[in-house]
C-alpha cells in the first residue's frame, strides 16, 4: 500500500481531518480531533502507526514480521505497521478501521452524537 492510497483512504472515512501536529514531517490523521494515524511523510520507510485492542495487538504481532510495537508511542495501545511488507491490503485496511473505530468508541457521548451528524 502506498501513502496515497492510505491517505485518500482514511480521508474518505467520516469526521477525519489530516494534520501537521508535531512537525513538517509526521502526518496524523484525526476523527473529530482525536488520532487514530500517523506516519511520517519523509522517512524511507513507509510505517503508520495505528491504534489497536491491546490482546489483538500482540496477535498481530506475533503473526506478522510487518506488524510492530508502537514507535514513540504507547506499546500497548498502538502498532507501527509496515506498509511495503508483506501484509495483504484488506488486513491493512481491517486496521485502519479498527483503529477509527477504537477511537470513536472511546469518544464521549457529545462527540459521537456529532460525528453522526455530520
Amino acid at each position: 500500500m502506498n501513502l496515497e492510497y492510505f491517505r485518500n483512504y482514511c480521508l474518505e472515512k467520516k469526521g477525519v481531518t489530516e494534520e501537521f501536529p508535531f512537525d513538517e514531517s509526521t502526518l496524523v490523521f484525526k476523527v473529530m480531533g482525536k488520532m487514530f494515524a500517523a506516519t511520517g511523510i519523509d522517512r524511507e520507510e513507509f510505517t503508520v502507526n495505528l491504534k489497536c485492542d491491546p490482546e489483538w495487538a500482540i496477535e498481530l504481532r506475533e503473526e506478522h514480521a510487518d506488524v510492530l510495537p508502537g514507535f514513540h508511542m504507547n506499546k500497548k495501545h498502538w502498532n507501527t505497521i509496515q506498509m511495503e511488507g508483506d501484509l495483504s491490503g484488506k488486513l491493512i485496511n481491517k486496521m485502519i478501521d479498527h483503529s477509527y473505530e477504537m477511537v470513536v468508541k472511546g469518544m464521549t457521548k457529545k462527540l459521537r452524537s456529532e460525528l453522526e451528524n455530520l
